[in-house]
């Protein structure tokens, strides 16, 4: 497993990591345990936690089977997110001071490496913000913070404000989710992909080294699906079995080599709770593809190069 010195903080995370957004679909807290130790077996260090995953539950099993594994609590990093509830996204000081508490009792531990900003707020006030990271900082709560979903603007407002160095944005990325990339290659172009959405997030963040994390590197779409094994990319899949063969690996593995091979130096948010996958995901961080093997698997999954 390769690490990744998130936004040069110092917290020296695994490249692969753990989001435990469908733990709460798991039978019950034994086989969640059984995930937890799992994910470590296979040089995973870092899980990824947010407070209105299943409303609460998620970090409540997630701290429950923690406690129950063999799992030291100072060997891994845990992160959580914050800052959405129901309706509306709240950046107020009574909301996250209120969330983080409450992800804190729900983790069963005294603090998180890292705490999110989940979605942008449209009415946060950025002292606001400031007073609450200081707060949470001082108390011990909370290590380090990051965002989620921003973009450059947006982060460049909030960094303004906090004194503290924003590690890392999560942004979904991944072979079937390419905009960020997309509008770089096509830049001076008038076609779809030269639009860019995200105002040059993927530059932003190489050139403030912030940490960029991937999330569902696997879906296609929203949350259409997953593209590993769906006839609806056969040209993909078939491109993933032969670096797959090639590399002694599988199509989970290139899929997350493909990410771990741009030099912006991601972080990968897995969320499956399959242990078979999540070995072979996590095998993926020691697969180096090639320069055009990168642009081959990018070519199959339907994008092109003006």
């Amino acid at each position: 497993m390769k690490f990744v010195d998130l936004g040069h903080s110092g917290l020296n995370a695994s490249a692969v990591a753990l989001g435990i957004m469908r733990i709460n679909g798991l039978a019950d807290d034994g086989a969640a345990q059984k995930v937890l130790e799992t994910a470590v077996d296979n040089g995973i260090n870092f899980f990824d936690n947010a407070d209105m995953y299943g409303k609460g539950e998620c970090e409540a099993r997630f701290g429950r089977a923690l406690s129950q594994s063999n799992i030291k609590r100072e060997d891994i990093l845990i992160q959580t997110k914050v800052g959405i509830r129901d309706h509306a996204y709240d950046f107020s000081k009574q909301h996250l001071i209120e969330a983080v508490d409450g992800s804190l009792q729900r983790l069963g531990v005294d603090y998180v490496d890292s705490l999110l900003l989940h979605r942008p707020d449209t009415l946060f006030e950025p002292e606001e913000v400031a007073g609450v990271f200081n707060e949470l900082q001082n108390a011990g709560k909370v290590r380090q913070f990051g965002v989620s979903n921003m973009n450059p603007s947006q982060v460049e407002l909030l960094q303004h404000s906090v004194q503290q160095k924003l590690i890392v944005n999560q942004l979904q990325f991944g072979i079937m989710h390419t905009g960020p990339v997309d509008a770089g290659l096509h830049v001076n172009m008038s076609d779809q992909r030269s639009v860019d959405h995200d105002g040059g997030i993927l530059e932003y963040s190489r050139l403030h080294d912030m940490t960029i994390q991937a999330w569902s590197p696997f879906q296609y779409g929203f949350f259409e699906g997953v593209f590993i094994d769906n006839p609806k990319f056969a040209e993909l899949n078939a491109e993933l079995q032969k670096l797959a063969d090639k590399y002694q690996a599988t199509k989970n593995g290139i899929a997350v080599a493909w990410i771990l091979r741009h030099p912006a130096k991601m972080q990968v948010i897995i969320g499956s709770m399959n242990q078979e996958r999540i070995a072979q995901m996590a095998a993926g961080a020691d697969i180096q593809l090639t320069h055009q093997e990168w642009y081959d698997v990018y070519l199959a999954a339907g994008n092109d190069l003006p």
